[in-house]
């Protein structure tokens, strides 16, 4: 088990978007999060104090968590210096990037020695069936974006709260680092065996009650070159009951491919929607989700409202809005 509370390490992520790990944790376990630890040049912000080794420790956090997610998930030889002093501090260490921390041989000698744990969370921890595509009882519903990083697991957090504070039978089932991280369990997908992808979601989301809504952390876009796989395990091990579109409309290319621009919501709902019915033909699309973290407030009010005319669904930002409209077009389905 991992030991809270935590110091979010932002090492010298190049932007907000890069340290959305630690994002997510702050905003959704806030009480897990005593402080941020920033390099030199890091250009993430969290709001959080910024702490030393040190304060961290006088503070009783007792786990440094690697809150950057780079691409191809690796741990810079940048931030060796820090993670080694850390172990020897006294902390244990998090992370959930593809390069894991028990190949790093000086970590691994360091925790041997000051006696600590590295926590690899984006290791698979059980042997995963292959799909088999039969229905299962309960009701599922998946985020699809236009692109990664669009709001999909904020989306289904909310929407997980706001059934909740309901009274409503609900479960946010994570499938990535940060969900992991926030919640304490789920399954890595990316880092599932390909073959195995589609069972691991159907064994995430097994046989409910009719009336138990899963929302699954959604990850990767359709659209998105280098992660389109993962998605494509998602909505077809997922069988969802409901999709709700996701979408960050400041961006002008998907993430890290500049060659690359974002298809229109149109695209995406008349992509999605009939890979979804192929495990569920019942499948239907209930709203719209929209990140609006770069716009202002009578910007982002101004843009939902065309988007919610547009395309007839209930469009909110659910970080600015919360989920409500969303949950009642789930229970209007």
């Amino acid at each position: 088990m991992i030991q809270t509370p935590y110091l979010l390490f932002l090492g010298d992520a190049p932007d907000q978007l890069a340290a959305k790990v630690a994002q997510g944790i702050k905003d959704w376990r806030p009480e897990n999060a005593v402080g941020q630890f920033r390099m030199k040049g890091c250009k993430a912000d969290l709001g959080l104090d910024d702490l030393t080794l040190e304060q961290a420790k006088n503070a009783d956090a007792k786990t440094l968590v690697i809150g950057v997610a780079n691409r191809g998930g690796v741990i810079s030889a940048a931030w060796k210096d820090v993670l080694v002093e850390a172990l020897k501090m006294g902390f244990d260490i998090a992370s959930g990037l593809h390069n894991l921390l028990r190949d790093e041989d000086d970590l691994v000698a360091a925790a041997r020695v000051s006696g600590r744990t590295l926590f690899d969370v984006r290791i698979p921890s059980v042997a995963y069936p292959i799909a088999n595509g039969k229905n299962r009882t309960g009701k599922r519903c998946l985020a699809v974006g236009t692109d990664c990083s669009a709001g999909k697991m904020y989306t289904g957090l909310a929407m997980d709260t706001e059934m909740q504070r309901r009274g409503l039978k609900s479960t946010f089932r994570p499938t990535g680092q940060t969900g992991i991280l926030i919640t304490g369990g789920g399954v890595p997908l990316d880092a599932v065996i390909a073959d195995f992808m589609a069972g691991a979601v159907e064994y995430l989301t097994p046989d409910n009650d009719p009336d138990h809504w899963d929302h699954i952390e959604g990850q990767g876009s359709l659209f998105h070159v280098s992660y389109s796989g993962v998605t494509m395990a998602l909505i077809h091990g997922g069988q969802p009951d409901a999709l709700i579109l996701a979408h960050e409309p400041t961006r002008t290319h998907m993430r890290g491919l500049p060659d690359y621009a974002l298809p229109s919501l149109e695209t995406l709902r008349d992509t999605a929607l009939p890979l979804a019915r192929v495990a569920n033909p019942n499948c239907q699309i209930a709203g719209i989700s929209i990140n609006t973290q770069n716009l202002e407030e009578r910007e982002a009010l101004d843009y939902m409202a065309t988007v919610e005319d547009r395309m007839g669904l209930p469009t909110v930002d659910t970080y600015r809005q919360g989920a409500g409209r969303l949950v009642d077009a789930l229970l209007a389905l």
